[in-house]
């Protein structure tokens, strides 16, 4: 594991190949008000990034366009919005339907994850939660599923997913909002990656305010010639 801090300004530059911020052998960026951390997964990468840093701004170290002028990028993913929210401003969503706690991997969230598709299932995120999953069912099918990631820092980052069919109905806000309770009360900090609009508009609704932002950059030349990922770190 790689611990990494968010540095007072400029960006904190580290190999870390089992980052949680991007896929294996990618390289994650976050950027909060005026200070980034990058994971490179390799000292080659490290490099890129780190010459990367001192030409960019913060901001164009999440624009895809200037990256690609000074970096040999071959795929990036995002940017995507980092929310966060504290309890104050927790704006709780009820429904018609009571949420269900059920345990951390149950099968049941399978049907769910299936009907969406391979690439939502991916981009919510739900099959890596380690806390409880928080779901409404229609008859015996489980429609909308929500949970949490426990990150370093005590940080919850948020996973939700709602089956295709049943979208539009305000059932995201709902088992959400169950998830966000169950880490304000165990003391956490939640966290919402959102990277299309109706994402960010349920992250508004519960009361998150938008504060970063989050990019992945695969990179060429050798700077995604790293060791294959080894283990969960930051």
């Amino acid at each position: 594991m790689t611990p990494v801090e968010f540095p007072s300004h400029g960006a904190n530059v580290v190999v870390s190949p089992g980052s949680w911020l991007c896929p294996p052998l990618w390289t994650g960026v976050v950027i909060l008000g005026g200070a980034g951390i990058v994971t490179a997964p390799s000292v080659r990468a490290a490099q890129l990034m780190a010459d990367a840093s001192r030409k960019l701004s913060h901001g164009e170290l999440v624009d895809e366009e200037r990256l690609r002028e000074v970096l040999p990028v071959l795929d990036v993913l995002g940017p995507a919005s980092l929310l966060y929210l504290d309890r104050a401003d927790f704006l709780p969503a009820h429904g018609g339907t009571a949420v269900e706690e059920v345990m951390c991997g149950d099968g049941e969230l399978a049907s769910l994850l299936a009907r969406a598709g391979r690439e939502d299932a991916d981009e919510s995120g739900l099959e890596a939660i380690t806390s409880p999953s928080f779901v409404l069912r229609e008859g015996q099918d489980v429609v909308a599923a929500a949970g949490y990631r426990t990150w370093p820092r005590s940080v919850a980052h948020l996973s939700v997913l709602v089956a295709p069919d049943c979208r539009g109905r305000r059932l995201a806000r709902v088992v959400a909002s169950a998830a966000v309770t169950h880490a304000l009360e165990a003391g956490m900090l939640p966290q919402w990656r959102a990277r299309p609009h109706p994402s960010r508009r349920v992250a508004h609704a519960l009361g998150f305010q938008e504060l970063g932002f989050q990019l992945s950059v695969r990179l060429g030349d050798g700077g995604d010639s790293a060791h294959r990922r080894v283990g969960p770190a930051l």
